[in-house]
């Protein structure tokens, strides 16, 4: 979120999924209905369009998801054993994820937000208190249905809910006792962003202080080496525990990594049984995991540059388009994804984005926009391989057709 914007804009729902929003003078159904209209148009678009920033991704058909696969056998041997409740290749994906991040050991998990609700629970009964701290505008609180209090007996406490990562002071100060603070690193409800080497170093040392664990909720770890210019050993062996994203930023199938020390991970994959983890056959996404840390983690660094490129470039477009104000945030993106925050209603922009890339094969913004205000819009922008090739120069010229659009 932008600096100074208030908490109540800063906690609104996941831009990705959000309806691009009717008038509220019209019925809800209607709005509705013209809602989820322009997610199929943004959908076809995307898959059209000949120009875009990001892949298609999670809205690709069947087969484009298949594709993920193609060349398997160089990932694992393809010719052993399929795995049964999660031995042979959910093993070999745990202990692959475990030596990137620099962990005695890591364990596999069908969703993130079983994982987090596992380790966590781990935690609590370790240190008697469970109380965790965490960021009002942190995943478990915006988008799991309090699953933290009503499924693992855990206490969510807000340390702050400002667009940023708490601070060492705040992580000090605070008015009552916790067992373990959780940092999302980048806090995605507040533009993917991220906090300096420095401060993130100090706020696990305040949380030291208060002898509470740390636990990372690092779905999206793996692209913030080149913002900490550290390793990903390095940034993870900051905390106690880390969980990992296998799809998000690796583009896999699903799935999600805890890792930490073994004694914690032995015991979290006994709640992973208990929790309803423990499914029977899981290659698929074992496979599109493998293929992600193979594929896509070592060029996260060179989608994270390039992000700054284009992140500049609409900048510069917006001004030149002459828009009353528009804001890119964080200016300098920390990963590769960022948000573009505009003043205009989020169904105004949405239709706008959407007939760029209907009538000129070219989608500037193919993720929807959410209304965090009046009159205010906002939408994420992501750049992997698809946007490798665009220039300053055709980023500046596709925000004057937007923006054409947009005011025309």
């Amino acid at each position: 979120m932008i600096p100074g914007m208030s908490d109540t804009a800063a906690g609104q729902a996941e831009p990705a999924e959000s309806a691009e929003s009717a008038s509220s003078t019209e019925p809800a159904t209607s709005a509705e209905d013209r809602g989820a209209r322009l997610r199929e148009r943004r959908v076809t678009a995307h898959r059209d369009a000949r120009r875009t920033l990001v892949g298609p991704g999670f809205t690709a058909t069947l087969r484009e998801r298949l594709a993920l696969l193609d060349g398997a056998a160089e990932l694992y041997d393809l010719d052993e054993p399929s795995d049964i409740y999660g031995n042979g290749i959910v093993e070999a994906l745990e202990e692959k994820v475990a030596a990137l991040l620099g962990t005695e050991a890591a364990a596999f998990f069908p969703t993130g937000t079983m994982a987090q609700q596992v380790a966590l629970r781990c935690w609590a009964g370790r240190t008697g208190d469970p109380v965790v701290a965490l960021h009002g505008l942190s995943h478990p609180e915006m988008h799991e249905r309090d699953a933290f209090s009503r499924v693992s007996g855990l206490r969510p406490v807000r340390v702050t809910s400002e667009p940023r990562l708490p601070t060492a002071d705040e992580v000090r100060d605070f008015d009552e006792p916790f067992g373990a603070l959780m940092l999302e690193l980048p806090l995605r409800e507040a533009g993917f962003v991220l906090p300096t080497w420095e401060e993130l170093t100090e706020v696990v040392e305040a949380a030291r202080e208060r002898d509470a664990v740390v636990h990372f909720d690092g779905a999206r770890l793996w692209e913030s080496t080149v913002h900490f210019g550290r390793p990903l050993e390095e940034i993870a062996g900051l905390a106690d525990s880390v969980y990992v994203s296998l799809y998000k930023s690796l583009k896999g199938y699903g799935g999600a990594a805890l890792a930490g020390p073994r004694t914690l991970i032995e015991e979290a994959k006994a709640w992973r049984h208990r929790y309803g983890g423990a499914v029977f056959q899981q290659f698929p996404t074992v496979l599109s995991a493998l293929a992600g840390l193979e594929r896509e983690l070592p060029r996260l660094p060179e989608y994270v540059a390039h992000a700054r490129v284009v992140a500049a470039a609409l900048r510069e477009g917006f001004a030149a388009a002459g828009l009353p104000w528009a804001r890119v945030h964080p200016e300098e993106p920390h990963t590769h994804e960022f948000q573009v925050w505009l003043p205009y209603d989020a169904d105004v922009v949405g239709e706008a984005a959407v007939r760029q890339g209907e009538e000129t094969g070219t989608l500037l913004f193919s993720r929807g926009w959410d209304t965090p205000g009046p009159g205010l819009a906002v939408t994420e922008v992501g750049v992997d391989a698809a946007g490798l090739d665009w220039t300053a120069d055709e980023v500046k010229a596709a925000v004057a057709a937007f923006a054409a659009r947009l005011t025309g």
